[in-house]
């Protein structure tokens, strides 16, 4: 929201500066963006008189003129704008300027005239884009003085940030009564006076079809209007705030939405048919052109404002290009009214057409209010365009505003806020916002101001108390929390169990990644993901994110993408989070909808981070499986059995399927090198999920034993086989596991050497041999070694 301190001022007498006003609105939860000064850089140009204006003899369109800038001595101007003419008040740029476009002024000879710096036109000063002559000030301005001050310009800006909350301050009138509020200063609405001389044409009648979609609708007919620029203040002001002066008429509404935050639209009465205003839902696949020149074409939930025949706008987002005012208008409809915020913002976000109209709409504005900025515009209209009003108004207000009457006890607001805070400073503040209090004792209620729909129940009304005396200022104390052991040995909550899980992959070395829950339906397509179990945003907020994901792939590989575009060499990630499939029919799920909580693991590039002095391999499947098998070590579950995945998966080759206890948990394997690529990816990409659900089930099933740690020294030796390509490196480890030999105690894959052009490959294992009651011999050792090399001999046909 952009505030005018100058205008702010009409209504509070601040009169402090503009820091100190966003300092004290920031602590009030008003953030103060940023000052703009917004004709800061024409702050240099002055007035100028213009006593005397001759032709130039080498030229049929340019003027000489002798101008009396305030500088002691009249300065010779050569100007080419038609309309310069003797005894003009206007704008000067001395030499030395700097024009807003970077131009800087300088001593010239324009066909042998000097001149000495220029008469400027509105689009020269960045003020409009007339650059049809010169800028004509009033005959009262003073030659020499700044221009800023003559025309009584914006200095200053103030670019305040607004919550979803707090609607009411997204005007000049809202953020004044909390600076009224903030500095105990009065506060004072202009009145406007409105007289109704206008002829007493014909009113359109007024109906509204819903009366929760449209509580209010109301309009005022202004007659004989001359269409035409508004006057420089207004103009000035609008362009100060961010908004295209158009028309005395349509300025007005803009001018009014800021100054007291009500949405007006004007349509051209001559251009409504049947002397009727409908406000009513749109059919089905109904057309209308919108302001903007765009076809839109519309749904039946889209709330539209009517004539007898058709749709001539869309309610509180923009109006129909049918019946715009334009330079031929002569009567005037304005409506004012109040919509139901969620059909608005439906239909906004739909469109994608947003308004500063429709961003109000949409968070709510003051319906006491609604006629009075109805009278108040139709005066100014009236007042700019030399129109009159007609004698009465269109009014139809099927849902009559009814203020929440709200409990206050000022002993819990001081326990909540953790201060002590007087019953007198309580009443100052709640009457300062506007509310009626009746106070009964300990207990009082409050009736809630027509322009804070945020105010609903006693804790709003503590907020707002706190935030008024300082949040700042209350002293932070930390909560007791005490243990109670009459809960210990409870299961452990799955927030709990998750929280473990992120400590351990943290501890891993691994970093996590938080995804959004949406995705697009094209990333899922990308990655050969089923169409069948998706779920569809109905109402998305990009058509990037219309779809709830199926996989955590889908965010992993996108932070893949954002990490590589931003130079990172490799990354060693996880997340933990839920995805959502579609319920199957005979599931009776309220929701439609299965969540399943999931792990997933990605790695890729340099297994180990840059600044460690470790070789720059890179991470590839053993360090998949050694992260998925220090998982299991650390919560204890049973063998993990590993398998070729059946059938083909949709963006993993090869994969390979993780089981245990006759439950699949997950799969795990490269993304294909394809779909990789379109992730930036240049390297291996390897990818894990896991169902959190499943190794929750065989975790909290898990029975932990408890053994005495070894005491004597293990003896380990290695053995290599050469085996056939085909033979498994699982039957391998199972095999040597069945033999139960009581001095081995581990077996592990080493090393493996697959030689080019042979059919052998050879796997060197690493055996370890421990006794529990003294140390093992050498003898003993190899002995129980070659009863291992026999066996593998005998049983798998490899050689050792």
């Amino acid at each position: 929201m952009l505030l005018s301190l100058s205008w702010l001022r009409e209504f509070v007498p601040y009169e402090g500066t503009a820091q100190e006003l966003g300092d004290k609105l920031t602590m009030l939860g008003l953030e103060l963006e940023d000052i703009v000064r917004p004709y800061e850089a024409i702050s240099s140009i002055v007035v100028g008189h213009v006593v005397e204006c001759a032709d130039h003899p080498e030229s049929d369109h340019l003027h000489i003129c002798k101008v009396d800038a305030g500088q002691g001595e009249l300065l010779d101007i050569v100007c080419g704008a038609p309309n310069v003419a003797k005894g003009q008040k206007v704008p000067v740029a001395l030499v030395g300027t700097t024009m807003p476009g970077g131009l800087v002024i300088k001593k010239a000879k324009l066909r042998g005239a000097p001149s000495h710096g220029m008469i400027c036109s509105e689009r020269e000063l960045g003020l409009t884009e007339d650059h049809s002559g010169i800028m004509v000030l009033p005959d009262s301005a003073v030659p020499g003085a700044r221009l800023v001050d003559t025309l009584e310009l914006d200095r200053e800006v103030l670019d305040i940030s607004i919550t979803p909350n707090r609607a009411d301050c997204l005007s000049v009138l809202g953020l004044a009564r909390e600076t009224a509020l903030a500095f105990k200063l009065p506060l004072t609405i202009p009145e406007l006076p409105l007289e109704e001389n206008g002829p007493a044409l014909a009113l359109p009648d007024v109906d509204i079809a819903d009366g929760d979609a449209c509580p209010l609708y109301a309009g005022r007919v202004i007659a004989d209007v001359k269409i035409g620029p508004s006057p420089m203040r207004i103009r000035h002001r609008l362009h100060a705030v961010g908004v295209r002066p158009i028309s005395n008429i349509v300025d007005v509404t803009n001018y009014i939405l800021f100054e007291c935050g009500q949405p007006l639209h004007s349509f051209d009465l001559d251009k409504l048919q049947g002397g009727c205003i409908r406000v009513d839902f749109a059919a089905e696949g109904e057309r209308l052109v919108t302001l903007d020149g765009q076809e839109r074409i519309l749904r039946a939930a889209d709330l539209t404002i009517r004539d007898k025949n058709r749709a001539v706008a869309l309610a509180g987002v923009m109006g129909g290009a049918e019946t715009e005012i334009d330079e031929n208008s002569r009567n005037v409809f304005l409506e004012s009214a109040c919509f139901k915020p969620a059909l608005i913002r439906k239909t906004s976000r739909r469109l994608g057409l947003s308004s500063e109209s429709s961003y109000r709409f949409e968070r709510g504005i003051d319906q006491c209010r609604t006629l009075w900025a109805m009278d108040r515009a139709a005066a100014m209209m009236a007042a700019l365009s030399g129109g009159k009003v007609c004698p009465g108004k269109s009014h139809a207000e099927p849902r009559p505003f009814v203020p929440a009457r709200i409990t206050f006890r000022p002993e819990r607001a001081n326990a909540l806020l953790g201060v002590e805070l007087s019953p007198e400073f309580d009443a100052e503040v709640l009457e300062g916002m506007g509310c009626a209090l009746e106070k009964n004792g300990d207990v009082w209620t409050a009736s809630q101001p027509s322009w804070r729909p945020d105010l609903t129940r006693e804790a709003d009304l503590i907020e707002e108390v706190g935030r008024v005396w300082g949040l700042d200022t209350i002293e932070p104390a930390l909560p007791v929390v005490c243990g109670d052991l009459s809960r210990a040995g409870e299961p452990e909550s799955d927030f709990a169990f998750r929280m473990r899980l992120k400590r351990w992959a943290a501890g891993l070395g691994l970093n996590e990644a938080v995804n959004y829950s949406f995705v697009g339906h094209k990333d899922l397509d990308q990655l050969n993901l089923p169409k069948d179990n998706r779920i569809s945003i109905m109402n998305p907020l990009s058509a990037e994110q219309d779809a709830l994901r199926t996989a955590l792939a889908p965010g992993l590989l996108q932070t893949l993408r954002n990490n590589l575009a931003q130079g990172a060499a490799g990354l060693r990630i996880f997340e933990i989070a839920n995805i959502f499939e579609a319920a199957p029919r005979a599931d009776e799920r309220a929701t439609g909808c299965v969540e399943t909580g999931m792990l997933g693991l990605m790695l890729y590039g340099s297994r180990f981070d840059g600044s460690w002095p470790q070789s720059s391999e890179d991470a590839d499947y053993a360090d998949l499986k050694g992260i998925v098998e220090n998982l299991r070590e650390f919560l204890h579950l049973p063998a993990l059995e590993y398998a070729a995945y059946e059938g083909e998966h949709p963006f993993l080759l090869p994969c390979v399927a993780i089981r245990a206890d006759g439950r699949t948990l997950g799969v795990m394997g490269r993304v294909r090198p394809e779909q990789a690529d379109a992730f930036y990816a240049r390297k291996d990409v390897w990818l894990a999920e896991l169902n959190l659900e499943e190794i929750r089930r065989l975790h909290d099933a898990a029975a932990i034993k408890f053994a005495p740690l070894p005491v004597f020294p293990p003896v380990r030796r290695d053995i290599t086989i050469m085996a056939n390509r085909s033979v498994r490196i699982g039957a391998v480890l199972a095999h040597i596991a069945g033999l139960r030999l009581p001095l081995l105690e581990n077996v592990v894959l080493h090393d493996c050497f697959e030689p080019e052009d042979s059919e052998e490959r050879n796997l060197t294992f690493r055996l370890t041999f421990r006794h529990a009651d003294r140390t093992l011999k050498d003898a003993e050792v190899d002995k129980e070694r070659e009863k291992v090399a026999q066996s593998l001999v005998r049983d798998l046909g490899v050689r050792v």
